[in-house]
């Protein structure tokens, strides 16, 4: 059994499942050595919208994973998403002390960069930065150790609200469970399925969840901008259900087994049987029905992103394209039609980078929960979120530490 400081569990609380990835760290990298999911019942769009429902579905995908991986999990990265997310730029200056980039200096224009009004109903979850500028000489990943007088930093800042936040921890804690520090799931995404160099060229991550699609552009290897949009895989599952006239779960059902969202890839005689409400008899209807529902919906939830990425201005630097991932994104014909309509070559992202489950978790409906796993071992000792305590006073406590540490 393995110690519990050498694991790393990311658990994945999505509108429509429940995925916790047990990794361990070893001496050639991560290896996934345990995966448990379960339906989710208490999540609407992302957010928690009942408390027992939810630590009933983490405490059944942790049983699940515990089982599998041979230890107890105690201490989970916690991916968060929903419409309520936010993100934003912003850019702190300070004076280098002795003339040199020292660490303090870092943490110091960091600070800075972070210092915008925050609401008192929103906390922030990230400080990411994109680049540094010393004395005017911009485009720096890494200033320590420079010469120079004065240093700028160029951040992405994103927010929470902190109810939200509270309820995740509040369910985790239920379930017996620390919560480490709570990831922006896109962000987490983007660490299992992009490549170095699609971030250097510029690339957007589109990960279509269960209630949500998140988007996050890169560009020059940093994030530039972060999103939430309201629509998901179960839109596309109560569409078929109302088209189709079919209970929800055999709507689901159908959407993975028979879905295509092109009609063109459907030929005219492919036929599937639909169970009926209310104890009438199954019928038979063409698969091209199916297909006209889902390219519908397709089609609104990528013109939604495409709006989104002309809004900030970035589409001109995304010469990598788009980056589909999520479990939705394994309906028949997502990809090509996600072309059509961005505009931009699509390829669909799976986890990469990790060793073990690696035909499990190769599935993109994994790639947030060992993107997770894949942001604890990168940030293991820097895990700034602690439960049962206040954000805002543990900041201003920290301030001060580092204030009367410069002082004497």
């Amino acid at each position: 059994m393995a110690k519990r400081e050498e694991l790393i569990v990311g658990l994945d609380i999505g509108t429509t499942k429940i995925a916790a990835v047990v990794g361990e760290v070893g001496p050639s990298g991560i290896d996934i050595i345990g995966v448990g999911s379960h339906p989710s019942r208490g999540l609407r769009k992302g957010v928690v919208v009942n408390i027992d429902a939810t630590v009933e579905s983490i405490r059944r995908a942790i049983e699940e994973a515990e089982h599998m991986a041979g230890c107890e999990i105690t201490s989970v990265y916690a991916g968060i998403a929903g419409g309520h997310i936010k993100g934003q730029n912003s850019r702190g200056m300070v004076p280098v002390k002795d003339k040199e980039v020292s660490a303090a200096d870092i943490a110091r224009v960091i600070e800075a960069a972070k210092a915008v009004a925050v609401p008192l109903d929103r906390e922030i979850i990230h400080v990411l930065p994109q680049d540094y500028i010393v004395d005017e000489q911009d485009g720096i990943k890494e200033p320590l150790g420079m010469a120079g007088v004065r240093l700028e930093a160029k951040v992405h800042i994103v927010t929470a609200a902190v109810t939200s936040a509270q309820n995740i921890v509040k369910c985790c804690n239920r379930c017996n469970l620390n919560v480490a520090d709570i990831v922006l799931e896109p962000l987490a995404s983007a660490l299992a399925v992009l490549h170095e160099d699609e971030k250097e060229l510029g690339v957007a991550l589109v990960d279509i969840g269960g209630g949500t699609t998140d988007v996050a552009l890169f560009s020059e290897g940093s994030i530039v901008h972060s999103s939430v949009l309201p629509v998901g895989g179960t839109h596309l599952t109560t569409d078929i259900a109302a088209g189709l006239r079919t209970p929800v779960d055999e709507a689901n059902r159908i959407k993975q087994k028979y879905g295509c969202c092109m009609t063109q890839l459907v030929s005219d005689d492919e036929t599937l049987e639909v169970p009926s409400v209310g104890g009438r008899p199954p019928r038979v209807l063409p698969r091209k029905v199916l297909a006209e529902i889902l390219e519908a919906r397709v089609e609104e939830m990528f013109t939604l992103v495409r709006r989104e990425i002309e809004r900030t201005g970035y589409e001109d630097l995304l010469a990598s394209g788009v980056v589909i991932t999520g479990g939705s994104t394994l309906v028949e014909g997502m990809t090509e039609l996600a072309e059509q309509v961005l505009g931009l070559p699509v390829r669909r992202g799976a986890a990469r980078g990790v060793g073990g489950l690696v035909d499990v978790v190769r599935s993109p409906m994994y790639a947030t929960g060992v993107g997770l796993v894949l942001y604890g071992a990168k940030n293991m000792d820097l895990s700034q979120f602690r439960v049962k305590e206040r954000g805002a006073f543990r900041r201003a406590g920290q301030r001060m530490k580092s204030w009367f540490g410069e002082i004497f």
